[in-house]
């Protein structure tokens, strides 16, 4: 059993970035799906899907919910699906390196995984003079 990864996106953005992370670490080791949110699309059915995907990664060891902007309608969403008896963790903030960093710790469970996805993220940003 683990944690299951439920990325929260706009449109385009989750599947480019599961795609990216596949480039890199090949196989994922953790269950992983995504609800995207199109500019249109109706908040109330596209919670019910993020929901019935979030209910589908569950095996008892709670969902990791990964958003790429706080505030938004996936964020949103996401703070609704928390509280339907899944044991879950939101964190906002979606990037590869957040992505990649969860993906290499697959043995963690909820809470150490949200503040890897967290330093991850973080760790991620990087300012150079070059």
């Amino acid at each position: 059993m683990s944690v299951g990864i439920l990325l929260l996106t706009h449109a385009g953005l989750g599947r480019a970035l599961a795609a990216a992370a596949r480039g890199v670490v090949g196989a994922v080791p953790l269950r992983l799906d995504i609800a995207e949110f199109a500019n249109g699309d109706d908040a109330k059915d596209y919670a019910h899907r993020a929901a019935r995907a979030m209910r589908g990664l569950d095996d008892g060891e709670g969902v990791l919910l990964l958003v790429d902007l706080y505030g938004s309608t996936p964020s949103n969403v996401a703070a609704d699906i928390g509280r339907q008896g899944t044991r879950t963790r939101r964190v906002a903030g979606l990037n590869l390196p957040m992505l990649l960093r969860v993906l290499n710790y697959p043995e963690q469970k909820l809470d150490d995984l949200a503040a890897t996805a967290a330093a991850g993220a973080r760790g991620g940003v990087v300012v150079d003079s070059a």
